[in-house]
């Protein structure tokens, strides 16, 4: 058998953090850590009760799986005995008989089929036996595995108390010993998880072999196809159990030994289920000598709903299907013989030790968890609801937990609705800040998309009055890349400039030193470089006397000029130059809200635009001297 992997586990692939494992374990044995993503099992805390693997919805809990080594047993070549506890009553319901049961079995391969009434026959008069020569000393019985291991490991010193005998199953493990050839394999079947760790405390696990639950001898029923219908019936292998039937209904290990059970006289008292368990055995430590009564405990409500069964509810329903087997077995039991068995094997030694495995972690300091109750709004005493929801008893009693590190705040119920209420408040708070933004933010799309359309219709409007003017304009980037050009400037250039236009509008993008002469191009590199005017000058272009003026719009980025022909009508004569000083003016001005528009400060462009028009009145005054 696997000693070392844990009875029970985390599949954290399955875990969904809900929490329902650490609220009903009992002895805290699953952490929670805020650097881990999903809980863990501490196996050395672990008491292998299986309350986790019953509360996990996901199945995230999972047990040690044994079929795997159960089925290399039954192919080994080996005789493999199977050891049936009592409870097949109460689980598998579904097969009309039990010898149907039996058949099953040993269609899987088992060569003996043994149930374990009868041990739990001979364990139950050993305990009559202890109890009555039990002078004064009270007792805890060790059948539950479960039940064991807590007092191991959170109360040793009630050690001495639990009562020296084995389990039944080990009582009939040992008899099926005797029965066969040391060579025979011997594998339990049952309702409970922890007896796969509880089969390893004998023999070194070789005792019993291999441990199979329920649930697991049902997937190999499904795995080998063997149904009821398919089978003959076969009965158990002797000895037959008697009232040792009665095994899964709590108290019925004291009616199998002849112990009395009215509520005078009686000197044993009967707990089943997490609640009454532990309540039991805080009992029996603190008021022993006024309780003066011996405890049956089993920390389910019995084998009638155990963790290796397929289903958990239904108790009264089951504890009825297994009062019916056992009048059926007991009705065609031979008494004698059973007598005569039970002489037989009394003769076994019974008796057991324990190994005491402190698990408790110290109190943490009462500040840590003040602390912890500040952290999860239970400032004082008034405010802690000792609700349970966290699983714990108290508000203190989890706080405590999360001093330990074996919890978080998370866990509490309370803690999660004002976090949750919190979260709430300021998603609403962020909703209406994000309306209020996207509001305002509409607002400033309208408004920006009336600007453009303003700016727009200005830029067209301007652009309009520029192809008007006979004068020639071009604006230029750093580059000498046009960006924008008027009809004067395009009709000036040539046919060339024109068969461009058609394509390209404006000339936009055009290279400007692929329009006009070298000289020319120069002026305007000049003008881009030293962030100076050239105001004036003539230049011969083909067939034309041209006057530029170059100036600049944006430093060492951006220029434009005004070119004018001199030889069109319009500039020809002494009365002209007034009115081309108007004309300039006007042009200049519309150049300069192109260069607005363009992104350029206004001071610079009406600095040029002055400079130009002194220079026009200038040549004027001269003109009339001559």
């Amino acid at each position: 058998m696997n000693q070392k992997t844990p009875v029970l586990s985390i599949n954290d692939a399955k875990c969904k953090n809900s929490y329902s494992c650490v609220r009903v374990c009992p002895v805290n044995a699953i952490e929670v850590r805020p650097q881990k993503e999903h809980p863990t099992i501490h196996p050395d805390r672990c008491i292998g009760c299986g309350l986790c693997y019953v509360s996990c919805s996901p199945r995230a809990i999972e047990f040690r799986d044994s079929k795997e080594e159960v089925k290399a047993l039954l192919a080994s070549g080996r005789k493999v005995a199977a050891l049936i506890e009592p409870a097949i009553a109460s689980e598998f319901d579904d097969i009309t008989d039990y010898r149907k049961f039996v058949a099953m079995i040993r269609q899987l391969g088992f060569a003996y089929v043994h149930e374990v009434s009868f041990g739990v026959d001979l364990v139950a008069a050993s305990y009559a036996e202890l109890f009555s020569k039990a002078g004064g000393k009270y007792y805890i019985t060790a059948n539950c595995p479960a039940i064991v291991k807590l007092i191991e490991k959170f109360h040793p010193e009630m050690t001495p108390n639990l009562a020296p005998l084995v389990s039944p199953m080990i009582a009939t493990a040992m008899v099926v010993r005797q029965l066969y050839d040391k060579n025979t394999a011997i594998v339990q079947i049952g309702p409970c998880i922890d007896a796969k760790d509880e089969a390893l405390r004998y023999e070194s696990g070789l005792l019993i072999e291999g441990v199979l639950t329920f649930i697991e001898l049902r997937q190999l029923f499904e795995e080998f196809r063997i149904q009821e219908r398919l089978v003959k019936m076969s009965d158990f292998d002797p000895p037959y159990g008697y009232w040792g039937a009665l095994y899964p209904v709590p108290a019925g290990i004291i009616q199998a030994g002849g112990i009395k059970r009215d509520m005078v006289s009686s000197r044993v008292i009967t707990a089943s289920g997490k609640e009454d368990s532990l309540e039991a055995i805080h009992d029996f430590d603190k008021y022993t000598d006024t309780i003066n009564h011996h405890f049956n405990l089993f920390f389910c409500h019995g084998c009638l709903l155990g963790p290796g069964m397929e289903d958990h509810t239904e108790k009264f329903r089951r504890r009825a299907l297994v009062s019916r087997y056992t009048e059926k077995r007991i009705g065609v039991l031979d008494k004698e013989l059973w007598q005569e068995n039970m002489d037989k094997w009394m003769k076994l030694d019974f008796s057991r030790n324990f190994s005491p495995n402190d698990q408790r972690i110290p109190e943490p300091a009462e500040d840590a968890v003040n602390e912890v109750l500040r952290i999860i709004g239970k400032n004082d005493p008034d405010e802690e609801l000792n609700c349970g929801a966290c699983g714990y008893m108290s508000c203190r009693e989890f706080a405590a937990t999360v001093a330990k590190g074996l919890a978080v705040p998370e866990m509490c119920h309370t803690f999660n609705i004002r976090n949750k209420q919190e979260y709430i408040e300021t998603l609403r708070q962020t909703n209406r800040k994000l309306a209020e933004t996207k509001k305002a933010l509409k607002e400033s799309e309208e408004i920006a998309l009336k600007e453009k359309e303003v700016a727009q219709n200005a830029s067209d409007m301007l652009n309009n009055m520029l192809d008007k003017l006979p004068n020639g304009v071009v604006i230029v980037d750093n580059n000498l890349k046009v960006l924008h050009s008027n009809h004067g400037f395009i009709n000036i250039i040539g046919e060339d400039a024109r068969a461009i236009s058609e394509v390209i509008p404006g000339l936009a993008g055009a290279d400007l030193k692929t329009l006009i002469p070298f000289n020319v191009y120069n002026m305007f590199t000049f003008v881009l470089k030293e962030d100076e005017p050239v105001v004036s000058k003539d230049i011969h272009f083909e067939d034309k006397m041209l006057n530029i003026s170059i100036f600049p719009i944006k430093k060492n980025k951006m220029c434009g000029a005004v070119i004018r022909d001199l030889y069109s009508p319009e500039v020809q004569g002494e009365e002209v130059i007034s009115r081309v000083s108007e004309v300039i003016e006007k042009n200049l001005e519309m150049v300069q809200k192109i260069g607005f528009l363009l992104g350029e400060g206004a001071s610079d462009t009406e600095q040029m635009l002055n400079s130009i028009l002194e220079s026009y009145r200038q040549r004027s005054n001269k003109n009339k001297k001559i």
